[in-house]
This record gives structure tokens, C-alpha cells and sequence, in this order.
């Protein structure tokens, strides 16, 4: 009966507020990681970088958006959430318009590096802000499902919203984050509710722990993003040290009396399976993504907007996210959406394997609107399942753990996807650049197959407390559920 009362109890004003501003903070991650990806081309010309520098104003933003989140989601927890999202937040207001005044590729590597450095701070301290703030269960799951649809629709907007700016001025797609950015900032300050000052008796931010893990992470993502530009004794050499660096970081966390990760999260499976679920997904998502604006572009002759506006048939997942999916959520349960949606994925993926010189648009069609409702059934779910069960004191963490696994994926999947397209294409011929894509669509689809055998891991069946669909106030469903068990 309380579950039904929560389920039905509709979010104050308040509550709104705040939710529509940490709404807006993922949204503009979103917008501005998309908005440079279509604006690459332009930059090149004005700039004149090479192949290899280009690569660097995207790889600077992955590197200290992936390195630094697992210290910034414990930040969050030590320093507190608003405090750290407020001050990150400017950060990155700040440098983001750095960017647009770049003269020189090194002045834009490096703001996008702080950038990232910056978001890796504020996401998690954001993510943390919902799941603190909304009671566990329907009412913080709804929060989160229409907080992933926006940061779904970000990615998808920046898109189209990118291309146009770019071929207006390439610079835009720097300063037009500023402008959303102040406009946030200030909502922040009148909406989100400020922290109490933790209790930090007997805790400390693990500065060793810190740096290793930091130095882990960087030279993981730095070797996987570089797996397709460089040798393999160099790839393999700073993986060796990227493996290196995350075993003296797990000795450091084991004797420490203050870790920046407490190992003892691991034991929580559900936690474990969705961040490798969420890692494999997201290598699949843009590895596929960056295929698709290959093939189009480079194959197809397709101009920027036009290839934004044919992708923006994904973003159905920023209406299906907040509208549909609580519902579902709310009838089914988490795990069977996770895995519906990795499903689906794989058939997007699959169906897109035979892709011809000249598809038409209706061709592609199928594929991409099934993997916006992919995106959909599956991103939000499996934020869920990552922070659930966790303790207040430690879902910065949670949230940095799961964001960290996106990230990741994100750069494994663009390199594993690089990586076979350039060793399939044998030469310039139409015909062989596409089997070269034709190759390399089997990297997103292995990736979704697996995170789909992952999620299917352990899944048994179990009614959920309190499950009917939210607003019809129907008794609990006869169905059993299947759900990821979770450690408490």
C-alpha cells in the first residue's frame, strides 16, 4: 500500500525545479559532446589541423571526462553535491568559452580537456543530487528515467543544432553552450537546495587513490583511443601501464582507512552487471553512431545537416524516457526492459550489417528508430539498477562508477570500430570503403550481443513491491518480474 501511495504521489514544484535543472546540466553535456562531433570538419579547415590533432580536441574531452569522474563522484559525497555541481558547473561555462576563442589546436585541446575535467566533476555530483533527493523507488525512478530521456535528447538536438551552427561559424558550437550554461547556473542557485555539510569525521579525499586511479583511467582510455593511430607496441605498452597503475590502485584502496572506492561496492552484483551491461552498450551506441556519419558523409556525399537531421529519428528516446518507460518500469521491472532493450539493440545493428551504396533513407530507417527505443528501454533502467541499493554516503560514487563504464565504452567502441573499418578497406574504391563499414558494423553488434547475455545473467523471476502502472491505480500485475538482485 505505501509503494501504491508512492507511486501515486506527485512531485512538488519544488521538486520539478530542481529536477529541471540537473535536467538541463545533462542536456548540455549532451548538446555540446555532439555539437563539436558534426563540427570537426569545420574546425579542421579554419585551424588547419591534422588528421591527428583533430583527433585530440575530441580524445582531450574523453580523457578528462573518463579520468577524473570516479574522484569527482567521491567529491560529491565529501565536499557535497551542490557545492561541487555549482563550482564545476562555472568551470565549465568558463572554458567552454575558452574554446571559441582558440587560435591554435593546443588552446582547444586543452580547454576541452578542463571541459571534460569539469563534467566529470559535475555529472555524478548531479546524478547524486536525484538520488538522494527522490525517495528510492517509483518517485526517484521517475525522476531518473526523465532525467536520461533529456540527456538522450541533448545528444540528439546537438546533432542537428551543431550542424546548423557550424555552418554558420564554427565557434558557435562553443559559445552557444555558454549562454545555456549561465542560464543553468543561475536556476541551480534559486532551485537546488543546498547540502548539508557532510560528516567527514574520520574520512578524507583518498589523494593516492586519486591519482592512480586517474592515471589508470587515463592511460586506458589514451591506449584505447589510440589503438587505431599507432603502433601496436605503443597501444600495448600503455594499456600494460593502464593495468599497471589500476592494480597499485586496488593495493592502495585495500590498506586504505578512507578509500576513494570501497571494494566491498563490487559485492553488489546488480551494480556490477549494469555498469558492464552499460559499458558494452554504450561501445555498441558510438561505435554504430560514428559508422553511420562515415557512411553517410564520406560514402554518401551527404552534407552535416543532412546527415544530423537523418540521425535525429534516434532521439525518440528523450519522448519514450520520460513519457512510456516509467510505465513500463512500473509493470515490468528494470531487468526486463534492460535486456528488451539490448535486444533490440542487437537487431538495429544486425539489420543495418547488409547496408548497400545506395540505400535509401527508408532503408536505414528501421534500424535507427529501433535503436532510439533501444536507447530508451535500457539507459535509464540501467541507471536505476547501478545506484540502487547503494548507501546515501556513497552514491556519488554509484554515479561515478556507472558514468565512468559509459564513458569508457563510449571510447572503446569508437576505437574498436576505427580500428577494423581502416584494416578491412583495402583501397579507395566505393565498393571498398564499404566493406570496410560492412566490416566494422560487426563491432557494435558483438558488443550488444554481449551485454545482452550479461543482463540475461541471473535474471530471475520475482514479482515487484508495489508494481502497477503509475496514475491508473490498478492492483499490483499477476506477472512475475524479472530483476537484478541487489546487495543491501
Amino acid at each position: 500500500m505505501n509503494a501504491q501511495k508512492a507511486a501515486l504521489t506527485p512531485l512538488t514544484a519544488r521538486d520539478w525545479g530542481v529536477l529541471l535543472v540537473l535536467c538541463g546540466a545533462i542536456f548540455l553535456e549532451g548538446v555540446d559532446v555532439a555539437m563539436l562531433n558534426v563540427a570537426l570538419p569545420s574546425i579542421r579547415a579554419d585551424l588547419g589541423l591534422s588528421t591527428g590533432s583533430l583527433q585530440w580536441v575530441m580524445s582531450a574531452y574523453v580523457l578528462g571526462y573518463g579520468g577524473f569522474m570516479l574522484v569527482g563522484g567521491r567529491a560529491a559525497d565529501l565536499f557535497g553535491r551542490r557545492q561541487m555541481f555549482v563550482l564545476w558547473l562555472a568551470v565549465f561555462l568558463v572554458f567552454s568559452g575558452f574554446g571559441g576563442f582558440a587560435t591554435e589546436g593546443w588552446m582547444l585541446v586543452t580547454a576541452r580537456f578542463v571541459t571534460g575535467v569539469a563534467a566529470a566533476f559535475m555529472t555524478p555530483a548531479g546524478l547524486s543530487i536525484i538520488t538522494t533527493g527522490f525517495e528510492e523507488g517509483p518517485q526517484r525512478n521517475k525522476a531518473l528515467l526523465f532525467y536520461s530521456g533529456t540527456a538522450a535528447g541533448g545528444f540528439s538536438i546537438g546533432l542537428v543544432v551543431g550542424g546548423l551552427l557550424a555552418a554558420v561559424d564554427w565557434r558557435w558550437v562553443f559559445f552557444a553552450p555558454v549562454v545555456l550554461s549561465a542560464l543553468i547556473l543561475l536556476a541551480a542557485l534559486a532551485f537546488v537546495p543546498k547540502s548539508p555539510r557532510p560528516d567527514r569525521a574520520g574520512q578524507s579525499l583518498d589523494l593516492t587513490g586519486g591519482l592512480t586511479i586517474t592515471a589508470a583511467i587515463l592511460l586506458l582510455v589514451l591506449g584505447v583511443e589510440r589503438a587505431g593511430h599507432t603502433s601496436l607496441v605503443r597501444t600495448l605498452g600503455t594499456l600494460g601501464a593502464g593495468l599497471a597503475a589500476l592494480a597499485a590502485f586496488t593495493t592502495v584502496e585495500r590498506r586504505s582507512a578512507a578509500p576513494l572506492v570501497r571494494l566491498g561496492i563490487f559485492r553488489n552484483g546488480a551494480l556490477v552487471r549494469a555498469n558492464a551491461a552499460g559499458l558494452l552498450f554504450s561501445a555498441s551506441f558510438f561505435g554504430f553512431q560514428f559508422l553511420i556519419v562515415l557512411y553517410l558523409q564520406e560514402l554518401r556525399g551527404w552534407s552535416t545537416p543532412e546527415t544530423s537531421l537523418a540521425m535525429i529519428v534516434i532521439g525518440v528516446d528523450a519522448i519514450l524516457s520520460p513519457t512510456l518507460v516509467p510505465r513500463l518500469v512500473a509493470r515490468f521491472g528494470n531487468a526486463k526492459l534492460i535486456l528488451g532493450g539490448l535486444i533490440l539493440a542487437s537487431l538495429s545493428y544486425a539489420l543495418f550489417l547488409p547496408v548497400g551504396a545506395d540505400w535509401t533513407y527508408l532503408a536505414m530507417l528501421p534500424s535507427l528508430l529501433l535503436l532510439g527505443i533501444a536507447f530508451a528501454l535500457a539507459y535509464g533502467p540501467l541507471t536505476i539498477v547501478a545506484t540502487e541499493g547503494v548507501k546515501e554516503e556513497e552514491q556519488g560514487l554509484a554515479g561515478g562508477l556507472l558514468y565512468t563504464s559509459f564513458q569508457f565504452g563510449a571510447a572503446l567502441g569508437l576505437s574498436a570500430a576505427a580500428t577494423v573499418n581502416v584494416a578491412a578497406t583495402v583501397s579507395d574504391s566505393p565498393a571498398a570503403v564499404l566493406d570496410g563499414y560492412r566490416a566494422a558494423l560487426w563491432v557494435p553488434l558483438a558488443a550488444a550481443l554481449l551485454a545482452t547475455l550479461i543482463s540475461a545473467f541471473r535474471v530471475r523471476s520475482r514479482r515487484p513491491v508495489g508494481s502497477q502502472v503509475i496514475g491508473r491505480g490498478e492492483r499490483p500485475a499477476d506477472d512475475r518480474t524479472p530483476e537484478l538482485p541487489t546487495a543491501h
